[in-house]
């Protein structure tokens, strides 16, 4: 009884202790800003634990013209528990991402027996080295300087899921090294980032000689955004000045054994894959404007088995286009067109989708808390089990996290 007493004690005091500790090194002991955190009396390492969750429910109509219900998806889209701080130095940090919702662990892909059959719940465990404000250094698992709406959290974004130019183009995630480098000139700041990689993705058994090439340059022209506001969707810092970032990259997968390089399901034959990415943002005064371009080509985009089966890269461009506004009552309306357009050697296979879709947002504390609505129109929707051309959408999700 004397020992759940001093528990109870201790973690009534918590709140206030976690203010006023500090160590040897004027560092916090305990940090409740961004998660659950504590930092060892002798500053050897630190911990900060957080979650997530995105429950959903999302109404798909049979057709253009019958509303009636085709589909509807209820569920836990995303459930994360995350990992991070330093140990030895506060140079030598670490990140480990951790998901447990079926959606989340690429169940539909039971069929890669030459790479991973396996639930994949270890999103990102990685090692980060940081000698100075300029240079960063990474190995393991996360993800590749890709475009910069798969590289934003889908904990930050502005629709209740990305759009369908980054479900067909995006490089994801995947297992090497990486580096970044920033500088300033003037106001004028820039990042280089590049990648080399393995090529299959994350938690693969397998890989082959083929390794994956990823490099990105972004440059920001009227210096930072505020908190680091190019990578997360809203103006929720209300820049009071003009800021912009332009940026573009390139991803070459040598000898790739999945229909997206990094995902999807087995290619039955190996085939080089590249992927070209130029994005652009710009936020001021509670406005944002997104603009994406990203195109896929293949060797041999098409590949079949020796019954006569075939599984190919989805080859072609796509382009997305997202404007919002945040009014002072932390409301924000934003809207959003995609399209994609297959080139015409998977045109037997591939059909051109487009998406329109507007939401709105109830900010409570940022994207750590909110409520999403959003209402659209879709040409082929790749995720419904019948094959409908046209359909409208609509849905409403529940972000909380700390």
């Amino acid at each position: 009884m004397k020992i759940y007493t001093l528990l109870l004690a201790l973690l009534l005091a918590f709140p206030f202790t976690a203010s006023a500790q500090t160590t040897e090194g004027n560092l916090p002991l305990f940090n409740l800003k961004r998660g659950v955190g504590f930092v060892t009396p002798d500053s050897a390492y630190s911990i900060n634990m957080r979650f997530r969750v995105q429950s959903r429910a999302i109404y798909n109509s049979i057709s253009e013209n019958d509303f009636g219900v085709s589909e509807y998806e209820m569920r836990v889209r995303r459930l994360r528990l995350r990992f991070e701080g330093f140990m030895y130095s506060p140079k030598l940090t670490y990140n480990i991402q951790l998901s447990f919702s079926r959606g989340d662990m690429d169940w539909s892909m039971n069929d890669q027996s030459n790479i991973n059959t396996s639930p994949n719940v270890v999103r990102d465990a990685v090692v980060y080295y940081k000698p100075n404000d300029r240079w960063q250094f990474a190995f393991g698992q996360t993800k590749l300087p890709g475009n910069r709406q798969r590289v934003v959290s889908s904990g930050d974004q502005q629709f209740i899921d990305r759009s369908i130019v980054n479900i067909g183009f995006n490089v994801d995630r995947d297992f090497g090294f990486q580096a970044v480098y920033n500088n300033d000139i003037g106001t004028f700041h820039y990042m280089l980032k590049g990648a080399l990689t393995a090529g299959e993705g994350r938690n693969v058994f397998s890989t082959d000689k083929g390794l994956a090439y990823t490099g990105r340059v972004e440059l920001l022209p009227f210096g930072k955004f505020t908190n680091g506001g190019d990578y997360f969707e809203g103006d929720l810092e209300r820049e009071p000045t003009p800021k912009l970032s332009l940026a573009g990259g390139m991803s070459h997968n040598e000898q790739a054994r999945r229909t997206g390089g990094q995902i999807g399901r087995d290619l039955y034959e190996q085939t080089d894959i590249q992927t070209y990415i130029f994005d652009g943002l710009l936020k001021y005064r509670g406005m944002a404007l997104y603009a994406e371009y990203m195109s896929r080509e293949a060797d041999n985009p098409v590949t079949f088995n020796a019954a006569g089966q075939q599984r190919h890269v989805l080859t072609g461009h796509g382009q997305n286009y997202q404007l919002s506004y945040i009014f002072p009552s932390n409301v924000e309306l934003a809207g959003r067109y995609s399209r994609v357009t297959p080139n015409s050697e998977v045109r037997a296979f591939e059909n051109t989708e487009e998406a329109y879709l507007l939401g709105v947002t109830k900010y409570l504390r940022a994207h750590r808390l909110k409520v999403q609505g959003n209402a659209g129109y879709h040409s082929q929707n790749p995720f419904l089990p019948v094959n409908n051309d046209y359909h409208w959408t609509a849905g409403v999700q529940i972000e909380l996290g700390i």
